[in-house]
């Protein structure tokens, strides 16, 4: 509102809609958005004044320090001209109601402008978050140097944190990147290994689509099943590490054969270990638990129950129904029904009991698995 309208604010040149813009330094600090809250509208007058004549005009200004936080959150102001002593509500009481806002800008200056500058009130004021002090009757030309000093730092701030979130979103794109090339290498592997035992090759995707479609029966989160079902194709990567005598023998394997082939799992998690990212973690934890049991018999670890990650149990029952629903890479689907029964009856013995549930449930529901 302009001067002629009632209520507590008034304002000095025109008005510009707030924007997100930080200004350059290179550019006149003048653009600043500067807000002064005195409950003496002379006061408010003389400081406008001496702004203006300095070539400031986004200059905002209240009477009623009730109402600066709804004022701040409006016009987002650069400096904060702030008197400390007015009746009701003062201007250390403005201060604590701001406190989120001076958390949340890192660097939004107050100046405190007071005749009272004792040792007490100066050591109260830094600490409920005034930045500098400018002493009632004040010198124009200091209160000018005071002000740029204030809001080139406050400039300084914001372009320094604009630099800092450009340099985050550039490490996040090139992390992303580098996972997903880094999957597409492991999941060629995964394919590699695959195709020495299924030369369709196809293992490894359709125990990935059916362990998404368990984690999103059993609830999870969006993020979390796709993570699951981009993972679940690496559970056996680490067949790449075994012997074709042991991983292609036609018949039973011996007692040492099959300890050589229990060693997959931990080639595999050796193979996806030492990423930071969630995909490739999921993927470790899948690799070397997808063969451990719900009651502690099976292996590398002999984990049991809740021990076991969520989608190692996951990518268990996935895999247990693909390898019997499609043996040696081909399609069986008069095994379907005796592949979900048998599923059921491992529940609370190699199989977690809510996954087996959300299985069936999956099963039932959709034909395609």
């Amino acid at each position: 509102m302009d001067r002629s309208e009632s209520g507590p604010y008034q304002r000095s040149g025109h008005y510009l809609p707030y924007t997100s813009a930080v200004p350059n330094l290179t550019e006149p600090i003048t653009r600043a958005r500067i807000l002064i809250v005195d409950d003496q509208a002379p006061n408010i007058r003389l400081l406008e004044r001496l702004l203006t004549s300095a070539g400031y005009h986004r200059l905002y200004s209240t009477t009623a320090p009730e109402q600066v936080a709804a004022l701040v959150g409006q016009v987002s102001p650069d400096l904060i001209l702030l008197d400390l002593h007015m009746p009701g509500l003062d201007g250390f009481g403005v201060m604590q109601q701001l406190q989120g806002r001076l958390n949340d800008e890192r660097y939004l200056p107050i100046l405190v402008v007071t005749a009272d500058l004792s040792v007490e009130v100066r050591q109260r004021a830094l600490g409920a978050g005034a930045k500098d002090f400018l002493n009632k009757p004040f010198d124009a030309v200091e209160a000018l140097l005071r002000i740029r000093n204030l809001l080139t730092t406050r400039f300084l701030y914001l372009q320094l944190d604009k630099h800092n979130r450009g340099l985050e979103a550039t490490v996040q794109e090139r992390t992303r990147k580098l996972e997903i090339a880094r999957l597409e290498i492991l999941e060629r592997l995964a394919l590699a290994a695959e195709f020495r035992d299924d030369n369709t090759g196809e293992h490894t995707r359709r125990v990935g689509r059916l362990a998404g479609a368990v984690a999103r029966e059993m609830g999870l989160s969006g993020d979390t099943a796709l993570t699951i079902e981009r993972a679940a194709p690496l559970h056996d990567v680490g067949k790449i590490g075994i012997r074709d005598a042991i991983l292609l023998k036609p018949g039973p394997l011996s007692p040492a054969e099959f300890d050589e082939m229990k060693r997959h799992t931990v080639i595999g998690a050796d193979i996806l270990s030492g990423s930071k990212g969630m995909l490739l973690r999921t993927a470790e934890d899948i690799a070397l638990t997808h063969h451990e049991r719900w009651d502690g018999t099976g292996y590398p670890s002999g984990l049991a129950g809740g021990d076991i990650p969520l989608a190692g149990r996951i990518t268990h029952v996935a895999d247990v129904f693909d390898a019997m629903t499609h043996p040696h890479g081909e399609t069986a689907h008069d095994r379907r029904d005796e592949a979900i029964d048998y599923i059921r009856g491992e529940s609370g013995l190699a199989l977690d009991p809510d996954v087996v549930a959300a299985f069936a449930s999956v099963a039932r529901r959709d034909r395609m698995f």
